[in-house]
């Protein structure tokens, strides 16, 4: 039996990667902020945890001192947490994916605390469904930015490690696999209406600040799904527009 394609009874075991980090250049230490009372770091996992087709949730930092706190904040929710290279995320991931067995790798950030895990389940279940290496909802962008879900397979993962040599290919994990069509088949995953002018993720003082008024319209509980996040953003149109100012940052830039 092909397990790509199998019974949703039969599956790789599927690992999902939340990197994280305290040296953000624009938000220093963002994924311990205060989230409504608890930190980014915890809402992102709380809302991960959620996802059927994940087998495994693990934090990725970095074996810099200034990242202990991390490996403390893990400790406390009870997630396994491993540390490697600061600059070179890729070989990270790599480490982490042979340290859990995982068949199949799900990169999370841990600055996306909207992430649904209803949308993590598609992009697995895209995964599975097609005869593909890597599968995202980034590609083609429709999703609001910050409910980014990319998925590939270990042994892709082990052929980016090993063939990627431009820092933001290493960076950033993933530019390699679609960077190279040839190489590696890819699927993307879209969505009919386009909502990806949204910006739902965390670099500044401001998009935390609009991550906050959702979550506080919300009941600051983290079991709400994207629509729901919706909806509090087109009650409001004035939010929508909160954080548009803030320039994403390319990849380049590290």
């Amino acid at each position: 039996m092909d397990l790509r394609q199998g019974s949703p009874q039969i599956r790789p075991r599927t690992v999902a990667i939340v990197q994280a980090r305290l040296a953000s250049t624009r938000l220093p230490g963002k994924v311990l902020l205060d989230l409504s009372g608890d930190t980014l770091l915890a809402r992102v996992l709380h809302r991960v945890q959620r996802a059927k087709t994940i087998d495994q949730v693990v934090v990725a930092t970095t074996i810099a001192a200034h990242d202990d706190p991390i490996a403390l904040e893990c400790a406390r929710l009870g997630v396994s947490c491993l540390r490697g290279d600061e600059a070179d995320v890729l070989g990270r991931y790599r480490e982490v994916a042979a340290a859990t067995n995982a068949v199949v790798v799900v990169r999370i950030t841990a600055d996306c605390p909207l992430i649904d895990p209803s949308v993590i389940d598609s992009v697995v279940e895209a995964f599975h469904r097609h005869p593909v290496d890597y599968a995202s909802n980034t590609q083609h962008r429709t999703w609001p930015r910050g409910l980014d879900v990319e998925v590939f397979s270990r042994v892709s993962l082990e052929r980016a490690w090993q063939e990627a040599t431009e820092p933001w290919q290493r960076s950033h994990v993933t530019p390699y696999f679609y960077q190279h069509p040839e190489l590696f088949r890819l699927h993307s995953v879209a969505m009919p209406v386009d909502h990806s002018t949204l910006r739902w993720t965390v670099d500044t003082a401001d998009d935390l600040a609009l991550i906050r008024i959702i979550y506080q319209h919300l009941g600051n509980r983290d079991d709400f799904d994207w629509r729901e996040a919706l909806a509090v953003v087109e009650h409001a149109p004035e939010l929508a527009s909160f954080n548009q100012h803030v320039p994403q940052k390319l990849l380049e830039e590290g």
